[in-house]
């Protein structure tokens, strides 16, 4: 599976998901540009691609709620073109109806799905010009309910909806729209809640027997999914779990099957 001659852009590509994604898709050829707010943690991810010896990245500090139209300006500036977008871009909350939060429902909601919306639709003709294609990265909290993250799940299920609204009225422009669905993915969003150094292998290893692979996700699975989601694949409005068998496990609600790897 050869990216070469393509650009694609990344979102939230700062860390986990997506700068792995960014480095896996880079080793297969692609041009790509990368968006993050972390500066430092973007400029390592770029300096790692072009250490591998893979085509120099464009890296684009940038807020995808305030500067949709300056990442796809830049992106076309540099590259000339877009083949495939990767919103990875996400937050995540700990909410239900009862602590609710209007002001964190929100930023939540602008992030996840919002933001995402914005940027497709400003990059449609760029893609339609390439034939390329989106990926958006969601997770399984968008299949399922959870408990504890109502606002994260409301915006996940919206993306997905997104997804299949965007691959039906886009097929006419050859545009293919795709979601991936993650559950837990080991990424250094887990600093959020109180994960760290000191307790991120027990935590992990609490994790693992929910999985039907005996293991939560790394981040090379997830890069793996999307390289085979934005190649020439014979798939379109889809939602694929990469969820080492949470989905089919009959797991109740609860931080075990959430995926909340997806922030910068």
């Amino acid at each position: 599976m050869s990216f070469s001659g393509k650009v694609v852009l990344i979102t939230g590509a700062s860390s986990g998901i997506g700068a792995d994604a960014a480095r896996h898709l880079a080793s297969k050829g692609a041009s790509v540009s990368i968006v993050g707010r972390n500066e430092k943690r973007l400029n390592e991810v770029a300096k790692e691609i072009i250490k591998a010896g893979h085509p120099t990245p464009l890296a684009i500090v940038a807020d995808v709620t305030k500067d949709p139209e300056r990442i796809i300006k830049e992106t076309i500036k540099h590259f000339g073109k877009l083949d495939v977008l990767v919103n990875n871009a996400g937050i995540f909350g700990d909410d239900s109806v009862v602590n609710f939060d209007v002001n964190e429902f929100d930023r939540i909601i602008n992030t996840n799905l919002k933001s995402v919306v914005v940027l497709t639709s400003l990059a449609v003709p760029h893609l339609e010009r390439s034939r390329g294609n989106i990926i958006n990265v969601s997770s399984i909290c968008g299949l399922r309910a959870f408990d504890s993250y109502m606002s994260y799940c409301i915006s996940k299920a919206g993306l997905d909806q997104f997804t299949k609204c965007a691959a039906l009225t886009l097929a006419s422009k050859k545009i293919r729209v795709n979601s991936l669905n993650p559950a837990v993915i080991k990424t250094p969003i887990f600093e959020a809640i109180g994960i760290n150094e000191s307790n991120e292998a027990q935590f992990y290893e609490e994790r693992k027997n929910d999985y039907l692979v005996g293991r939560v996700g790394e981040v090379s699975d997830t890069s793996s999914a999307i390289a085979y989601l934005a190649s020439e694949s014979f798939v379109n409005g889809i939602l694929l779990p990469v969820d080492g068998g949470i989905m089919a496990s009959g797991l109740g609600s609860g931080a075990n099957g959430c995926n909340i790897s997806l922030s910068h």
